[in-house]
């Protein structure tokens, strides 16, 4: 492991880019990355394959506008399987994040989590805390940018990303797509409860619509 990249103690790559600590708590928008703010693809390691899913930039400026912390959570089994590095990972995120930036939007933390069941040591695990349908990428965000987990909203197109906001507190979450196999919508719609919203939308420009009245977005962020 390089000793430049921001991993924790436990191997999860853990960004934070914007720290508000102390700050009065605040509404989150936790992001799912492949299919949500990027285009879906498989193992995505190449600079070359990014491209922004129509209408995220907006939706991303908009929060960072109203003071809402902006977090993406991620799974990165490509990692564990040995297909890339944290360099490739690291080069991505640089694109992603620069092609944001020429829309006037920024996230505020980024968490990778590569850890899988059939994954290669030192990331083979069973069923890993900081990963998806876990809660523990997005807690580990809470204090370094003072998230109040109760008003913030997750956006993601698995079951498991849906999971994941319902373990950890979140006011809901938005299923995008149809997901990645037969039935999952079910099971992500599934996770819903009384105190856990579950909302779908068709791609990443419907969830966006959403937003405003949802976590309190001004009415031009989608």
């Amino acid at each position: 492991m390089n000793a430049d990249w921001p991993l924790d103690h436990q191997g999860m790559w853990c960004e934070i880019v914007a720290p508000a600590a102390g700050a009065a708590p605040r509404p989150a928008l936790f992001l799912d990355r492949d299919g949500i703010i990027v285009d879906e693809v498989e193992y995505l390691c190449e600079v070359e394959k990014v491209a922004l899913c129509p209408g995220v930039a907006r939706m991303i400026a908009g929060a960072n506008r109203a003071g809402i912390a902006v977090v993406v959570v991620t799974n990165q089994s490509g990692i564990a399987r040995g297909l890339y590095g944290w360099p490739a990972f690291a080069a991505v995120q640089d694109e992603i994040a620069r092609r944001l930036e020429a829309q006037g939007a920024r996230w505020d933390a980024v968490m990778a989590s590569p850890f899988h069941p059939q994954g290669r040591e030192p990331w083979r695990h069973p069923d890993h805390p900081v990963r998806k349908p876990n809660p523990g990428m997005l807690l580990a965000s809470v204090e370094a940018l003072a998230i109040d987990l109760a008003a913030s909203w997750i956006i993601g197109d698995r079951a498991t990303d849906m999971a994941a906001g319902r373990r950890a507190g979140l006011a809901g979450g938005i299923f995008v797509g149809q997901g990645y196999d037969a039935g999952e919508a079910e099971r992500a719609l599934a996770e819903a409860t009384g105190g856990f919203a579950v909302l779908r939308a068709r791609d990443t420009a419907e969830a966006c619509s959403s937003l405003p009245l949802l976590c309190g977005l001004p009415c031009d962020a989608a």
